[in-house]
């Protein structure tokens, strides 16, 4: 009952952001057209279009919006998250919004979209979700204070965790939590744990649960308690009372998402992204702009393959076995940057290593040919692994793709860089490649870009790249 209240309420906040959006759409227009001309006549001198010019770029806006607002997770409980927080994703929702419908409106050659309306359009928008945001926990704050919209909850269970759990809840008042106590074991227990009553015995908890009102009900065991508190288990279900399970398992920091086959519960411990949209939305960015690029670029790639054939000996394109998603091995493809035979002469350049732990960096690599050592400063030897991305095997962004000796001198912590696709440009390549010459460094920010991913870090490590490669910073 209360997820679907739950999402309803996502349905109501999602249909006002539009709302509220197009009344910034149509409120910043009017501003650009009729006020600013007569209160700056000089820097805005004429009018804009006509409105029903611009009313047929609002459905665009709202899908645009529409898309953001759900990648973003906007309608998921913000009950738990800061206000700070929030708001910093309206104002990268808005921002996005705003590029992405600038960057429409110069591909599809919409001249009478005037960039100080959409700066305008940005500002009142941003300004007018706040304020909404801002509302929405101000009004909630207020209801909770009078003692409605809260949940009320019970902790079976008097330990170090459970305390910390209660303790965390009444630290959050705002969060619309009602915490009436605790229930101990079956055994001798005390009258109060931190000020909260301890209501009885684990054999207590049915005439517990119908002497007060009870909406949850978090279980914080040990897994050797699990069987014995069962009874307890299936008494909260015949009930209809929602059940949380807290177990602790020292050093584990894996987010617990619970699945189920077929009517089999399963408990599912993962430290990767799981949320299918955004993923999905990840794959088709990587088909369509892999496709897009290998189409605009393919004169280029001739260029490029034409004179590393004629400058050197060897073929255009160096094919190498690398370890992609959870290891599986792959041919990855480059422009051929190195004399034929390069691979047989590592031992001899292996004291020019620059890199601390099992990868291999020179910046004076003998066996790099004149055309290749150009290449590799503006990284045009990538560009062939767009097929890779095409194929599914890579990625546009992600942790770069290993060679299989060095997985297999990687740490057992290290493996888990492999957990993401690999991709072309990652955190490394736009924090300065060359300057880190700690291989646990590079392992550092594979593993920050898989604990933080989202679209939006995938979008901004794509901008960095850019002036990354243009003026070759960080290349080798």
């Amino acid at each position: 009952m209360l997820k679907e209240r739950a999402k309803l309420v996502a349905y109501w906040v999602w249909t006002t952001d539009l709302v509220l959006t197009t009344v910034a759409f149509l409120l910043a227009w009017w501003l650009r057209s009729h006020v600013l001309p007569q209160v700056l006549p000089q820097t805005f001198p004429t009018e804009l279009y006509p409105l029903s010019r611009y009313l047929g770029l609002l459905p665009l806006v709202l899908a645009i919006w529409t898309f953001l607002l759900v990648t973003r997770e906007s309608y998921t409980s913000r009950r738990t998250v800061a206000l700070a927080v929030e708001a910093w994703h309206v104002f990268q929702i808005v921002g996005a919004g705003i590029l992405t419908l600038a960057a429409a409106g110069w591909l599809l050659r919409l001249d009478f979209v005037s960039r100080p309306f959409l700066l305008i359009f940005g500002a009142i928008n941003l300004a007018l979700l706040l304020a909404e945001k801002l509302a929405l926990r101000l009004s909630a704050r207020h209801v909770r204070s009078r003692g409605l919209n809260y949940r009320t909850l019970l902790i079976v269970g008097i330990n170090p965790r459970s305390e910390e759990i209660a303790r965390i809840i009444e630290e959050h008042p705002h969060w619309g939590l009602k915490l009436l106590g605790f229930v101990a074991p079956n055994g001798s227990f005390p009258e109060t744990v931190d000020g909260l009553p301890v209501l009885g015995r684990a054999e207590d908890l049915g005439s517990i649960l119908q002497r007060l009102v009870v909406d949850e009900v978090i279980f914080v065991l040990s897994r050797r308690q699990l069987e014995e508190f069962e009874d307890s288990f299936l008494l909260c279900s015949e009930l209809g009372i929602r059940t949380r399970v807290a177990l602790s398992f020292p050093h584990m920091k894996a987010r617990v998402i619970l699945e189920e086959v077929e009517g089999i519960p399963l408990l599912t411990f993962t430290n990767t992204p799981g949320a299918v949209f955004p993923l999905f939305v990840k794959l088709l960015a990587d088909l369509v702009i892999s496709t897009a690029l290998l189409i605009v670029l393919s004169p280029l790639l001739a260029l490029i393959g034409l004179t590393v054939w004629l400058t050197s000996k060897g073929p255009m394109l160096y094919r190498q076995r690398r370890c992609g998603l959870n290891g599986r091995r792959f041919t990855l493809y480059k422009f051929r940057t190195m004399y034929e035979g390069a691979d047989r002469r590592l031992d001899e350049v292996a004291h020019l290593n620059e890199v601390n732990g099992p990868a291999f960096k020179a910046r004076r690599d003998p066996r790099v040919t004149p055309v290749g050592r150009w290449l590799r400063r503006w990284s045009l030897d990538e560009l062939p692994q767009l097929v890779n991305v095409l194929k599914g095997e890579m990625s546009l962004v992600g942790p770069r793709p290993p060679i299989p000796e060095e997985v297999e001198r990687y740490e057992r912590w290290q493996r888990r860089r492999l957990s993401m696709k690999p991709g072309i440009t990652g955190l490394w390549q736009v924090s300065g490649r060359a300057g880190i010459d700690d291989f646990s460094d590079w392992i550092a920010l594979d593993l920050r870009y898989i604990d933080q991913w989202s679209l939006w870090l995938d979008l901004k490590i794509l901008l960095k790249t850019i002036p990354a490669v243009l003026f070759a910073r960080g290349a080798a």
